[in-house]
This record gives structure tokens, sequence and C-alpha cells, in this order.
């Protein structure tokens, strides 16, 4: 029982895809706190929640199989759990899976913490017609306490609450695993000593098992002469005996159990087929542009309608009040054109995001990591590289943060190199227009091309650098794949507002910072003000590069000074053509009408406009991605280096592309 209303820290612990993190936010909702752990770049996420007015801390920790010291997620996990930063355990289990999840929960309570078993996606339990006999399951796990839950249907919540304040603190002085004489007696031995040579340890069985499967951390911090006591490695026999009563569980508590998830496994005999498996994945991405063009763009029409308004309105006012030619212009034709534009692509973006959404709760992007395992395997990464470069359909950033889960400092490096190339959703607005106003007719397969161009070119470097780097430690991927289901409408919620949130967050600091830097370079020159947008700073800034961006058909000073202006976020690509090319609501029928007029006026077609998207596609990422770059590779030289590297690839594709199709067409 809580003493009072003292803070409850409570560290959720759990495989990956059990639905741990659909429970977090069901606790915490929007109240949480992002951070790294110390002493290691993995972000740690937090939350508050309370119970009966006791306030309640939510460390929600990287998904793990194990306790072991393998791989950094289980390190941090662990560090987390033995330097007590935890009261009381919640181990949450995917209970349609729980033979596969009950390895961690016996690792667990070994630590001699309170541990509180929840068993989520119950509901899916019930859906299959099978039944977990719950007193059993905790009788036979040394009496914790134990609720069924449903993360999704927010079912259980207030049951698990209850038994977070008040878990079982007095659960069974047997051991749960009780191992074969022989290993009993050696961890009798070691306690014996561990307690002789330190007092302090309060959880005395779990060091003694460790020491018997040659854990070094545990070794290493906590030195002892054993004398010849563990005389090999007991590690192979503890997992197996350990999953002997994993067995007697399941068969004690699982009732028709024969009638497993025959629905999963028919849809994964084509979903993550060997021959079907990346043909079907590319045909899902197919339809997600389908629903981003078509759905987006009809949305998009009633935004162009309110900028048009907003932006009439602001002129007016301006008149009205008697405001300065060049001002009104600033803000007319620099801040709303700019920012307005970019506000009109919101309909698209948010429906990407939903889409992805919608496959990452489903449990399907997990079976593209396995999918794609033994074609990263070709070019010397595993699966496990291929979830960032996933994420990077979404963003770079969070893309290149996710590369830190590989083991080794090569592979690592390699995923980053090549992550970037994957089309995040700042580019969409960029296809959306071009395409768009080019290709009226095949505007979507314009744009989902470039998608598969970034894949292609990602997995070909990959290939290249396999030479130049070396191939990295062997990792053989390892990933739980979830099963099918309905997803959730409260996750997919927080991820898409956190998703537009950053979008509208960016539109409204990154972009109109950028469109009225934007501005006065058009309007300044080294004479002053000038009204010749060809005497000023952005004209010559640009015509330094025409000569080297002229073989790839993008030979204008505007379009160098765009592609400049790109580097601070891709949407501002967009925003600078709104501006340079002095187009309101650029997104509008009228608005590329314009601009496709201004372009064609020196020669700027179809050729050149793909060119001018594989060159948006490849070359350097926006500058937060970059400095991401640098903090996580520890390198300023690497990172300049893979920055040029990307810009001379993204300008000989542009070449190649503009040659070729301007002999072809």
């Amino acid at each position: 029982m809580n003493d009072g209303n003292q803070e409850i820290r409570v560290g959720f612990v759990g495989n990956p895809n059990c639905g741990k993190t659909t429970l977090f936010n069901a606790f915490t909702g929007a109240r949480l706190k992002v951070a790294n752990w110390p002493g290691v770049t993995v972000e740690r996420m937090e939350g508050m929640t309370s119970y009966k007015g006791i306030p309640i801390r939510v460390i929600d920790t990287p998904g793990i199989y194990s306790l072991s010291c393998y791989t950094l997620e289980e390190k941090v996990t662990r560090k987390c759990l033995e330097d007590g930063e935890v009261d009381v355990i919640v181990n949450v289990l995917d209970a349609s899976s729980l033979e596969r999840n009950l390895y961690l929960t016996l690792q667990l309570l070994e630590l001699n913490i309170p541990v509180v078993l929840a068993l989520n996606m119950i509901d899916i339990v019930e859906e299959r017609g099978m039944e977990i006999n719950l007193p059993k399951l905790s009788d036979m796990l040394g009496g914790i306490s134990v609720a069924a839950v449903s993360a999704r249907n927010r079912s259980g919540l207030k049951e698990l609450l209850s038994a977070v304040v008040n878990p079982n603190k007095n659960p069974q002085k047997v051991p749960v695993v009780t191992y074969t004489p022989k290993i009993e007696n050696k961890i009798s031995k070691i306690q014996t000593i561990l307690k002789a040579n330190d007092k302090s340890l309060d959880n005395i069985r779990w060091y003694a098992i460790k020491y018997l499967e040659h854990d070094e951390k545990i070794m290493t911090e906590h030195p002892i002469q054993l004398d010849h006591m563990i005389d090999q490695n007991y590690e192979k026999e503890i997992i197996s005996q350990k999953y002997n009563r994993i067995e007697e569980i399941i068969k004690a508590c699982l009732v028709k159990k024969e009638q497993g998830a025959q629905r999963t496994d028919a849809a994964d005999r084509f979903m993550t087929h060997p021959i079907l498996g990346v043909p079907i994945f590319l045909g899902i991405m197919a339809l997600v542009f389908f629903l981003t063009f078509t759905v987006g763009d009809f949305l998009k029409g009633y935004f162009e309608i309110a900028l048009d308004y907003v932006s009439v309105f602001i002129r007016q006012l301006m008149i009205g009040i008697h405001a300065s030619g060049w001002i009104t212009s600033l803000v007319v034709d620099g801040i709303i054109a700019g920012v307005g534009g970019i506000l009109t692509f919101l309909p698209n973006i948010f429906i990407l995001f939903l889409a992805l959404a919608f496959l990452e709760d489903s449990g399907y992007m997990a079976r593209v990591a396995y999918v794609m395992n033994e074609i990263m395997g070709r070019v010397g990464l595993s699966g496990k590289a291929f979830l960032p470069m996933l994420l990077g359909f979404g963003c770079t950033v969070p893309a290149v943060m996710a590369a830190r889960a590989l083991p080794s400092e090569r592979d690592r490096k390699r995923t980053i190199l090549i992550t970037p190339f994957m089309s995040c959703s700042a580019r969409l607005p960029i296809y959306v227009l071009f395409s768009e106003m080019f290709f009226p007719d095949h505007a979507l397969m314009v744009a989902y091309s470039l998608y598969l161009v970034g894949l292609l070119v990602a997995i070909g470097i990959a290939f290249g650098s396999r030479r130049l780097l070396g191939r990295g430690e062997e990792d053989v991927l390892l990933i739980e794949l979830p099963e099918y289901k309905a997803p959730n409408g409260r996750t997919i919620g927080i991820y898409v507002w956190d998703k537009v949130k950053d979008y509208l967050s960016k539109a409204g600091t990154t972009i109109f910072l950028a469109t009225i830097v934007l501005w006065f370079v058009l309007n300044g020159g080294p004479s002053g003000f000038v009204t010749d947008v060809e005497n000023s700073f952005a004209a010559m800034i640009g015509r330094t590069l025409v000569p080297v961006l002229r073989p790839a058909g993008l030979g204008d000073w505007r379009i160098a000074v765009a592609l400049i202006s790109g580097l601070s976020a891709k949407e501002v690509v967009v925003s600078s053509f709104s501006v340079l090319f002095g187009v309101n609501n650029i997104n509008s029928a009228a608005g590329m009408s314009n601009l496709l007029g201004s372009l064609g006026s020196f020669g700027f077609n179809g050729v050149n406009a793909y060119a001018f998207m594989i060159f948006c596609l490849l070359y350097s990422p926006c500058i937060a991605a970059v400095a991401t770059i640098k903090k996580e590779t520890g390198s300023l030289s690497w990172t300049i280096g893979m920055v040029l590297f990307q810009i001379f690839i993204a300008w000989g594709a542009a070449v190649l592309v503009f040659q070729i199709g301007s002999l072809i067409l």
C-alpha cells in the first residue's frame, strides 16, 4: 500500500510490438516528456498520471526481448531497473503471443522488484476463442498481480493502476523458476559469497544467476573470488530451463490454444512471401500515394480558397492603413505567399502521415523489415537497417536517430549515409507542385517514381559503400511480427497530430524566417533597395551557380536560389518559387498556371522539371538533419563529406536525367 501521496515511479517494460507505447499513451495522453537516457543517446519517454490522488510517473523503456547486455536497448532498460529508477515494473505482454513474451517476465521476476503483469490485447485473445486463466497465471508466477487490459479499447486501465499502487509485495518465497539441482547448488553458494561481500545487494539470486551466465557487466561491477565454482557458461541451460517452465505455464493457463492466429498466418503467407512480399509492399505504397494525391488534392482546394481570401484581405488592410509599398510587399508577396503556399499542402501531408500511421499500428511495418532483410543482406546490412529507412519516409531526423539500434558503428554510419535518400514528407510539396504542373495526367506516378528512385539509390549506395567501408558485424534480424489488428484511433491521432504539429511549427518558424530573408535578398542589392530583381543579392548568388547547374537543365539563377534555400527546410523550395517568381497562392490552378508560364519563358519543360525533382530528392537534407547526423556520428568531417557526397550524387543524377531525357524527347 502506498503511504500518503508519494510519487510512484513505474517502468513499462516489454517486448517490441507488445502494445507498450499504446498503453503508455493511454495512461499519459499528451503529458509527455522526452529526454535521453543518462550516458546514452536513446530517447526516453516519461509521462504523468494519477490514481486516487497518488501521482504516478511512467517511464517507457525501449522494447526488449531479454535483460541480457547484447543490444543498446537491453543495456538501457536493464540499467534503468538496476539503478533503482523504478519502484514498480509493469511488464506489458502481448496476450495473444503469451508464450514468446513470458521469457522476459521470468527474468524480471528475478530482479526482486515488484512486478505487475499487464496482459495487453486481451480483446484479440477473446476474438480467437482463447482464454487465459488469470488466477492460475498469477499463482504460477509467484503470486504477482495480473491485469487484463486492452490499450486500444482503453479497458482494464483502472484495474492496472490499482495493481500498480498496491502491488503484491509478498510474492511466494519459492522461485518461479527452479533450475536443476546442480545449478541451484551453485546459485546458493554464489549467493552466500555475494552476501558476505556486499550486504547492500537485495536481489542476490539475480546476481548469482548472472554470474553463471558469465554476464560481463555483473562480473566487472561486482568482482568476487569464486574458487573455480563456475566451471562453464550455464547461460544456454538456464535459458532452456526457463522455456521449460514457460511450457508448463502455457499448458496450465492458456485454454484453446489450438485456435490460434489463423487469420494472421494466412495473411503472412502473402505479406512476408520471399517473392511476393516486395511487390505487395510497393503496391501498398502506391495506394498510399494515390490517397495522398486524390484525397489530399480534394481537401487542398479549400485551403487554396481560404488563402486567396486571406491574401486579398491583408493586402486591402495594408492599403487601408496606408502602409508603405515595401512593407505590403514583404507581408503579402513574401510572408503570406511563402508560408501560405506551404500550408496549402497540409492536406497532402496529413493523408500521408495518416496512411503511414495506419500501416504501423496495424502491424504491417514490421513485415516490411522482414521482407527487405534478404535484399539488405545482399548489400551488407540486415533488415534492421531498413527500419530507419522506413522512418525516412516521414522525417530524416528521427530516421537518422533510429540507426542507433544497429550493433556496429560501421553499420550505423552506412545506414545514416543512405537514409536521407529516402524521400521525407518535406519533399512532398515539391513533388505535388511540379508533377501536377508538368505531368497533370500522370502526377501520381511521377511522384511515386521519385520514392522508388530514392529507395534504389539508397540500396545502390549501400552496396557501393560495402566495398569502401567494409561489412560490419554479422547481425541476424530478430524482430517480433505482431498480430494484425485494427489500428487504434487514439494512437493514430497522437502520431498524426505530432507530425502535423511539427509541420505547422516549421511553417511558423523556419519557413517564416526563410521567406523574410529571401524577400530581403531579392529586394536588396549593393546599391540598396532595388526594383529589378536582376540586380539583387539573390541574383548575384544564383548566377555563380548557374554554370554548374546548367548541365542538369537548371540554368536559371532563381532555381539555384530556391535550391540553396531548401537547405534550411525542403518545404522552403516551394515557398521560394512563390517569392522568386512573384506567384501568390502557388498551389492553386491560377498560381500553377502563372508559374508554368514564367518557367516556360526560358525553356523549362517536363524534362527540366523531373531533373529538378531528382535533384531535390537526392541533395543534402535540411540543416536540422545535418545537425542530427553530426551529433549521431560525432564527426564533423564525416558529416561535411557526407553532405558534399549527396550534393554530387544529386547533381550527377539530375544531369543524367536531363541529358538522356533531352535526347529522347
